[in-house]
């Protein structure tokens, strides 16, 4: 297999636009919700776009309307060019914006071939990683984002935005990009709709007292359950936790969607075969079928690997008072169920329950334990605290990054929508989620397996969803 190319163009910086030298900070403090994911990897993912003209038209005039527009975009989200860091006098990490910060831009070109990137088909992991830059990372702190510019001559090009977990859940990041579009779109207009201009005011998060620095010192502090500082000279404070596969280049990837009517039908399917009040949402459907294609698919892991179901809940709107949409932060947690699914399933199909039903059983559980406030910080320290014991070389965690609510396929810069949206960062065995590029109403699922795995979750996949068999 002949190797893609990748040629570094350019690297540059952009600053935020500002009319005027200023010399003022801008320091955002955590939540409770950020320092949750202080540790996690960035997240990276792909807006791949077809050339509206050759490659020429796209260097010498779209190029530098994307760096303007950029610029523009970032003087409303002055945070996503500073850092993460933690200053002497604050008694907690923050997010600081200094005069001068710059976001990092790689402009890049390919020959790996555009169609095969934007496409469905499984085709080498290896191939998307070259599409998107890492953070800066230093024992002062952490840069917040990074993005990348790829053309893939005469065909097509990509932008890879590459955010820190710590400061940019799934619903700010699509805020972001969104927001660069419509500055690109209607020509640099000087202000942003409402919906797309980042709410900043941390007092909406009600917080106990210490709760921050609790979850911190649980993260990345010696001392779990401590309300102190004593974690701010560990030298590996901006690090992040690698939950990468150490089979990187057996891997492949692919998208799999799953139309109205293929969910219309996983939903009857349940509902004539279990009479529980079972929550049977899009989301929870998609999610189980998928999740049962990928148990059978590693089945000859099933004596040595656990396996555990992870969703991620987002709480703007579930808190009192509601967070508005358009807070810039985390307000997203992570619902784990601690049960090995391949027992549970076992065990329910000893019960004359199918694993597909079965499965859905506790993701729907999973979702109707969400919005419940009161609990939600003891929820949060419970699965803080008992996570490390699931983690191991014999347990796989299959959680979702990204959401169809996202509405990713809406990032128009003005040469129409995405051909295809990828996220990078799954190949730590989570799967990612988004609504159907056509605009249909169906959902597509992205999926990192081996390639013998892959082929044969392919064949559970469509093999389950035809007319003519049972699902799965």
């Amino acid at each position: 297999m002949a190797m893609a190319s990748l040629k570094i163009l350019e690297e540059t910086h952009v600053a935020p636009y500002s009319v005027t030298t200023t010399t003022t900070n801008f320091t955002l403090p955590l939540t409770s919700f950020d320092t949750y994911w202080f540790k996690f990897p960035p997240a990276q993912c792909l807006f791949l776009y077809s050339l509206p003209k050759d490659t020429t038209f796209f260097l010498n005039s779209l190029l530098p309307k994307l760096k303007h527009s950029l610029s523009l975009t970032l003087q409303h989200f002055l945070p996503l060019a500073g850092k993460l860091t933690w200053p002497q006098h604050s008694p907690k990490p923050v997010a600081l914006y200094t005069p001068g910060d710059v976001v990092s831009l790689t402009i890049a070109e390919s020959n790996a071939d555009f169609d095969t990137l934007s496409g469905n088909k499984p085709f080498h992991a290896s191939k998307v990683r070259p599409l998107v830059s890492p953070l800066h990372v230093s024992e002062t702190g952490v840069s917040i984002m990074a993005l990348q510019i790829t053309v893939f001559p005469n065909k097509g090009f990509c932008i890879g935005l590459t955010n820190h977990h710590g400061l940019v859940d799934g619903k700010s990041a699509a805020m972001f990009m969104k927001s660069w579009a419509y500055l690109t779109k209607e020509n640099n207009p000087p202000l942003l709709p409402e919906k797309l201009t980042p709410f900043y005011d941390r007092t909406v998060i009600k917080d106990p007292s210490g709760f921050e620095m609790k979850v911190l010192n649980y993260i990345i502090g010696d001392n779990p359950g401590s309300t102190s500082s004593d974690c701010r000279n560990n030298p590996k404070l901006f690090e992040f936790e690698s939950f990468q596969s150490s089979d990187l280049d057996e891997l492949y990837r692919a998208i799999f969607e799953l139309s109205r009517s293929d969910i219309d039908k996983l939903r009857r399917k349940v509902s004539n075969s279990n009479p529980n009040n079972l929550h049977l949402s899009s989301v929870v459907l998609t999610y189980a079928y998928i999740f049962d294609c990928f148990l059978k698919a590693t089945n000859e892991d099933k004596t040595k690997s656990k396996v555990f179901i992870i969703l991620a809940a987002d709480y703007r709107n579930r808190l009192t008072p509601p967070v508005p949409e358009n807070y810039l932060g985390n307000c997203v947690v992570a619902k784990i169920n601690f049960d090995d699914m391949r027992e549970h399933v076992i065990g329910k199909e000893k019960e004359g329950v199918d694993s597909f039903t079965a499965i859905v059983m506790i993701v729907s559980d999973l979702v109707k334990s969400v919005g419940k406030e009161k609990d939600l910080y003891c929820e949060i320290e419970n699965e803080i605290v008992t996570f490390p014991a699931t983690e191991s070389d014999n347990s796989c965690h299959v959680g979702v990054a990204g959401s169809p609510s996202l509405g990713f396929y809406n990032t128009d810069f003005g040469w129409g929508r995405p051909e295809k949206f990828v996220v990078v960062s799954i190949e730590n065995g989570a799967i990612s989620m988004a609504e159907c590029g056509d605009g249909s109403g169906g959902i597509e699922v992205g999926l990192v397996l081996k390639k013998h795995q892959m082929d044969h979750f392919a064949s559970l996949f469509h093999n389950g969803l035809s007319h003519n068999n049972n699902i799965v």
